[in-house]
């Protein structure tokens, strides 16, 4: 039988296969609300039956988007919106679904990549705000350190998103500490220069993201899993590292975190990284191993038989894939054909294919 197909059972959440629809921007929203774009897109990744799919990174208030497209979750009007996405994925197909919850920090207030990316220079911009007074990069905004109030209110942003999820009935969330956003800068030495408690040592840039991750537990059932996004590595020397990156999952894992979603980088622009397939597997590994947590290997895996190495092999608990599944929403039914198992089918598609599992 395919271990990549095999049943997972995270809490009292039980997902069909081991196969994840990763977070991915999509630039499309209005004030953070989702548009019909965001009904066709997740809703068709989600019609060849991955086990879960994940809403984009959707962030806790309107300082925190990444850009002014970016998908929020703040606003009864940003829920009422994603709610109709969330009805048509629980209506159509049998995927569970996940948000991840997230804020940009010093990487706020830029253009979509469309767009050219970088720092938003016209009426649309905001103030950045991050744990330190240091821009990303030379020509970005320099971003206001968070003060005790500022703290405060990220953390209370970050509940209120959250008590959002549990009245959009979602199954999972993931809080976003990776590719050089809010979290991620505190963790890292290259980004955190601050001397008060949330600073310094690894335990004190630690503690906010820590702080972050206790407060949703707090309010998200115990019955609902929550995990969290990382980045292994900032890929640059004197960064944040897959040390630190191990300990930090078992301070999570001792919290309540069901699993750590294994990317990498974001954080610096000197990162150096050689992109080959499934080039961050090895931290999904050493993190399952060495801090005894569910993991998910996620970037360049995009061959069924790969895949199924991965989970088979004891690497990572679930596979993630983004761009494999923009270029193939079925990507689903090419891995069950590879691997010889059934894959969920619509009826109404069900001409199709010549294996399926009933609705």
């Amino acid at each position: 039988m395919s271990q990549l197909f095999a049943p997972l059972e995270l809490r009292a959440l039980t997902l069909e296969n081991r196969i994840v629809v990763s977070p991915m921007c999509q630039y499309s929203a209005s004030a953070g609300t989702a548009s019909d774009w965001h009904v066709v897109n997740l809703g068709h990744l989600a019609l060849s039956g991955p086990g879960l799919v994940f809403f984009e990174a959707t962030h806790v208030s309107p300082e925190a988007r990444i850009t002014p497209q970016c998908l929020g979750l703040y606003s009864d009007d940003n829920e009422a919106a994603m709610a109709r996405v969330v009805a048509f994925v629980r209506a159509w197909t049998r995927s569970k679904i996940g948000v991840q919850l997230a804020h940009a920090g010093r990487k706020a207030s830029t253009l979509p990549p469309w767009e050219g990316g970088g720092p938003v220079r016209d009426a649309r911009a905001w103030e950045p705000v991050a744990p330190s007074a240091l821009a990303y990069e030379d020509g970005w905004i320099v971003p206001r350190a968070l003060d005790d109030d500022g703290l405060r209110k990220v953390r209370a942003d970050f509940v209120q998103a959250a008590e959002r999820c549990l009245r959009l009935d979602v199954d999972a969330i993931e809080l976003h500490f990776a590719h050089g956003y809010l979290a991620h800068q505190f963790l890292s030495p290259l980004a955190n220069r601050r001397t008060d408690r949330y600073g310094g040592s690894r335990e004190g840039r630690m503690r906010f993201p820590l702080e972050l991750f206790d407060a949703v537990r707090a309010v998200w059932p115990a019955d609902r899993p929550l995990g969290v996004r990382v980045s292994a590595t900032d890929h640059v020397p004197e960064g944040w590292g897959l040390d630190d990156a191990i300990l930090f999952a078992r301070e999570l894992q001792a919290r309540g975190c069901d699993f750590i979603d294994c990317s990498s980088g974001g954080l610096s622009p000197a990162q150096k990284i050689a992109v080959t397939p499934g080039y961050q597997v090895p931290y999904a590994r050493a993190i399952r191993q060495q801090a005894s947590i569910p993991t998910i290997a996620v970037g360049a895996i995009v061959d069924p038989h790969h895949a199924e190495q991965i989970v088979a092999d004891g690497d990572a608990d679930l596979v993630a894939l983004a761009r494999g599944f923009l270029r193939d929403p079925r990507w689903v039914w090419d891995a069950a054909d590879a691997l010889g198992a059934a894959a969920f089918v619509p009826d109404q598609y069900a001409r199709a294919r010549r294996t399926r599992v009933p609705r």
